[in-house]
């Protein structure tokens, strides 16, 4: 949800985002972030993170009765940078980890274990071992890997509270990859499968220590309906649980996150206010106060906030069609490349000194550095007419784009900055490094640079 003023509404707070990010591609060129010397760079609006941060926090607050233990827990994959798990914690908002290096983030961000969730269909048993031993929050994702955690919990007590995902089965949003709640998804205990029901009531029943149930219906291109339909289905096997056990003996539930994000505009739709006010119509007793909460919203608290801004090296036209070199291609933007129609992205035009460009849109293709021919941000595109020594800026770009690196062609990783406006009119742009750009030296090293006669005595 964009941060509003109360007499201006929404369009004020899309204006300002706009207008601080015009302001921090500027400054970002001006103060040499940006240019020939290091023709990539990630820039996040903070004020936007911390916006975000807020808008999750009051809007299930406003649905909640008084009280309820409400966790909400990012999903580190989608931003895993430590600045950036800290800043959020800061926020108020915990950590949802799915691997060990995440783990290590998160811990390394300062988040305590009693704010961090582990979820993974493929989880070891060190992993477990580990989270059960400090008191994270652990979702099983399968009989098989319950069957391990009890040998954990028999051998050694925890605090960790732990749950058990399920699948609902309830269908697949437009982009079926990111679709978790399908007949055949990987992801939890299938609940409609035969005697899959009968199953988890017993499971928890013969384990008074099983107090969660988790689900997560899906991400982009889910509807929201479909979304709630899945936290109904968590609700209402919680309730059978407890009905069976004579108490509540499930008494929270985690029901992921998924918020899908538009990439059309600047304007933060679907909200989490028109979220959790769908989820009070549609499972009321929610949050009537009787069970906690978790929630792991990922993509929907960074995207609109990360800026991927680009120097056009080269200029030229193919078919008659111009075409814009730049240095912004598949090892940021993975997903765009390979499945545009389903991550377009948006491009806005600036010129050699940062500076918004104006004048006729000009259908263009906006295009990568790696070596073969679909590496493009954008294709056919109408922006005005990008020339070498121009910017290109990808848009919507927080989440899942320049935290997550793809070595294709041995490029290498560009830095990430942080961002911060002063109020006046006249106020600079302050800028923090949340990553610094990888060296070819960096690269390298990490390639067997120091290993390269080990393959000759074999």
């Amino acid at each position: 949800m964009a941060p509003t003023d109360a007499s201006t509404g929404p369009t004020l707070a899309i204006s300002a985002l706009s207008t601080r990010r015009d302001r921090a591609v500027r400054a970002a060129v001006g103060q040499g972030l940006v240019g020939p010397a290091a023709p990539v760079a990630g820039l996040l609006d903070v004020a936007g993170v911390r916006a975000s941060a807020a808008a999750l926090r009051a809007a299930f607050a406003a649905v909640t009765a008084p009280g309820t233990e409400v966790l909400h827990a990012f999903a580190v994959k989608a931003t895993p940078l430590v600045p950036v798990l800290r800043l959020l914690y800061e926020a108020g908002i915990g950590a949802e980890v799915a691997s060990p290096g995440e783990l290590a983030l998160a811990r390394a961000a300062g988040v305590p274990p009693t704010r961090t969730v582990l979820d993974s269909p493929a989880k070891t048993g060190a992993e477990l071992r580990e989270a059960l031993a400090v008191g994270i929050a652990v979702n099983a994702d399968n009989p098989q890997e319950l069957a391990r955690i009890d040998a954990l919990v028999s051998s050694a007590p925890t605090s960790s509270p732990i749950g058990v995902r399920v699948n609902p089965q309830i269908g697949a949003g437009s982009i079926g990859a990111l679709s978790t709640a399908t007949a055949t998804s990987k992801f939890g205990v299938a609940l409609r499968d035969e005697g899959a029901r009968d199953w988890v009531v017993r499971a928890c029943l013969d384990r008074p220590w099983l107090t969660r149930l988790h689900t997560h219906t899906g991400s982009q291109g889910v509807p929201l309906e479909l979304m709630a339909q899945g936290v109904r289905a968590a609700y209402e096997l919680a309730e059978e649980i407890n009905e069976a056990a004579g108490r509540r003996q499930i008494d929270t539930l985690d029901i992921g996150g998924g918020l899908p994000v538009n990439f059309a505009s600047d304007d933060h739709t679907p909200d989490y206010a028109t979220y959790a006010k769908l989820l009070a119509a549609t499972v009321p007793g929610l949050f009537d106060g009787r069970y906690g909460l978790v929630t792991e919203f990922g993509r929907s608290l960074l995207a609109k906030h990360g800026t991927i801004l680009a120097l056009v090296e080269y200029a030229k036209e193919s078919g008659g069609r111009p075409i814009a070199v730049t240095h912004a291609g598949v090892q940021v933007a993975t997903r765009t490349v390979y499945a545009p129609a389903s991550w377009p992205l948006r491009i806005a035009a600036y010129d050699a000194q940062g500076r918004r460009k104006t004048g006729p849109a000009v259908a263009q293709d906006v295009a990568g550095p790696a070596c073969f021919s679909g590496d493009l941000l954008a294709e056919n595109h109408a922006l005005p007419l990008l020339e070498a020594g121009d910017y290109a800026a990808a848009l919507d770009t927080g989440a899942y784009y320049f935290a997550q690196h793809y070595s294709y062609n041995s490029l290498t990783r560009p830095g990430v900055y942080g961002f911060g406006t002063a109020d006046d009119a006249n106020g600079g742009v302050r800028f923090a490094t949340v990553r610094a750009p990888q060296t070819v030296e960096e690269i390298v090293a990490e390639s067997g640079g120091d290993r390269r006669g080990a393959l000759l005595d074999l």
